[in-house]
């Protein structure tokens, strides 16, 4: 093995990742899974366990006939009829691996297995003999090698490469150890067993303490060539380590490592991701490295300023090259003038159009009222004086909504004040909140996609608010809306129309737009008016 050959990328998202969830994956849902990771370019898939039902079993078997590039590979425990399945199940694939492991440490051995050490060592090697009947390509697992002593470790991993085995897994398996322990771990082993050199050494850990991807990476340090990951982190307990986090670690900092890569492409991180997300039912966490919906975000005021003059001030990456289309510069009233300004110039606004100082001062009145402002709404302060919701076209007046089970259809009828005049409507739905928004879409005649749908209690207990959050997309733009009631279908409606609201008002700003002259004057009108002093 040279200190160069590439690190091997194992993904176990289908199996550590998929039994750690609350549901099991169908088949479709696991070669979608499987077909993507191959083409994010992973090098192994684990793909399942087949012994333990007769759909993991078909699966792993639809998946190892699919793969093009990628090596499926199946786990067994050191069980004859377990390696048998494995072999069975992935006999559609030209190659593959089977992976086989039994548990090393002294409370697994003495508490679960029950059994001497020597005769655990003889199940390993029986398992990895027979492993080798059906593929060349064999992996053997030290379960929670972490708290193994390190002698007895030594001993089965001299047996288990003897035996056949052309991988040898050191998994972290409760995530107990710290990566100067863990790259200690590595190192005597290199050091301490005779045959080492004859297979690639890999790492499997657990995210207990915090530390998957630090002692993962400590390993590679100290000469494992394999690691052992899930998307997004998914896994047993507090998961496993990332294969985003990983990956785009080494593509980073490949001198600090030696020069060393993986096949991964980068670029496609974030749509995988994402995918994984949705067929999981795994939200990615907002503050998660490199994939979380804040990683590439910026509030700060001295952040953004850093950021607008020169990116790597405080992005170590670029969003662009893990697969996002760019970052998110939230405008809150830590945001400071260079981040208004450079919003407006996006916008196409120049310096002489607006006075900065004043709308800044009207900028922090309007971030202390609603949380986050969105670039229509800092377009709006540069046309109106105020934003205030009774500036709105459209209000919610009354709403009656009818739904139950079965074959009973959803239907909805809502009242809308425009102005001093009443507009009603009424329509059916698949549910209340599709009836309602369809009624709205009639009444206001904005046509416009629902892109995102979130509800969240505002409180605790049965008086909570509900809140519902929604974006849509109107003629490429985006647009935010929020609606708080007690009644989440109120909530519902009260968001939509919201969202409906900010369409309306960049559209009269377009209009406004499109008469310089006129905008200018109001313009001029609209600061007279304020009687706000610059600071």
């Amino acid at each position: 093995m040279s200190d160069v050959d590439p690190v091997i990328i194992f993904d176990t998202t289908l199996r550590d990742g998929e039994q750690a969830l609350p549901q099991s994956l169908s088949m479709r849902q696991k070669l979608q899974i499987a077909l993507a990771l191959e083409d994010l370019g992973v090098d192994v898939i684990e793909t399942g366990f087949p012994i333990s039902s007769k759909g993991d079993f078909e699966s792993v078997s639809t998946i190892a006939g699919a793969l093009k590039r990628a090596t499926p590979c199946a786990l067994a425990r050191c069980v004859e009829k377990d390696i048998r399945a494995a072999g069975e199940a992935l006999a559609a694939a030209k190659n593959f691996r089977i992976h086989t492991f039994i548990a090393t440490s002294t409370i697994h051995v003495k508490d679960k297995l029950r059994k001497p050490f020597e005769e655990v060592m003889e199940m390993a090697v029986r398992s990895v003999k027979l492993a080798r009947n059906y593929t060349d390509d064999v992996e053997f697992s030290c379960e929670d090698a972490g708290r193994t002593p390190i002698d007895e470790l030594c001993r089965m991993v001299e047996a288990a490469i003897a035996a056949g085995a052309t991988t040898i897994n050191i998994p972290d398996t409760v995530g107990y150890t710290l990566p100067v322990e863990f790259g200690g771990i590595i190192t005597a082993l290199r050091n301490r067993v005779p045959n080492i050199d004859k297979a690639v050494l890999s790492v499997h850990c657990h995210n207990d303490l915090g530390m998957a991807t630090a002692n993962s990476l400590t390993a590679v340090q100290m000469g494992a060539r394999q690691i052992e990951c899930c998307m997004n982190g998914l896994g047993e307990r507090a998961g496993n380590t990332a294969l985003e986090e990983v990956a785009a670690a080494l593509a980073l900092r490949s001198n600090y490592f030696g020069g060393l890569k993986t096949g991964i492409k980068l670029e496609n991180i974030a749509r995988t991701s994402a995918l994984v997300s949705k067929i999981c039912h795994e939200p990615v966490p907002a503050h998660k490295a490199i994939v979380g919906s804040n990683a590439f975000s910026h509030s700060s005021g001295i952040h953004q300023d850093g950021v607008l003059k020169n990116r790597e001030t405080y992005e170590i990456l670029t969003p662009e090259s893990v697969g996002f289309k760019g970052n998110n510069m939230h405008m809150t009233a830590r945001s400071g003038r260079h981040m208004i300004r450079s919003c407006l110039q996006n916008l196409g606004y120049a310096d002489n159009d607006y006075d900065l100082n004043d709308i800044y001062a009207r900028f922090l009145k309007l971030a202390d009222r609603k949380g986050q402002v969105f670039d229509y709404d800092l377009e709006a302060l540069v046309f109106f004086t105020k934003l205030d919701e009774a500036d709105d076209m459209y209000h919610l007046d009354r709403m009656n909504v009818m739904s139950g089970t079965g074959d009973m259809m959803a239907t909805a009828t809502v009242r809308l004040r425009v102005g001093k005049r009443t507009r009603t409507e009424s329509s059916i739905g698949n549910g209340p909140v599709d009836a309602v928004y369809n009624c709205i879409t009639r009444l206001t005649g904005v046509r416009c996609k629902l892109t995102s749908f979130e509800i969240a209690a505002n409180g605790a207990g049965m008086d909570a608010l509900g809140q519902v959050d929604v974006t849509v997309e109107h003629e490429g733009r985006i647009f935010h809306g929020m609606g708080l009631s007690t009644d989440v279908v109120e909530s519902s409606a009260l968001a939509l129309l919201n969202a409906i609201n900010n369409i309306e008002r960049s559209k009269r700003i377009h209009e406004s737009r499109k008469r310089p002259k006129k905008s200018a004057e109001l313009a001029a009108e609209k600061h007279d008016e304020s009687g706000e002093n610059a600071e």
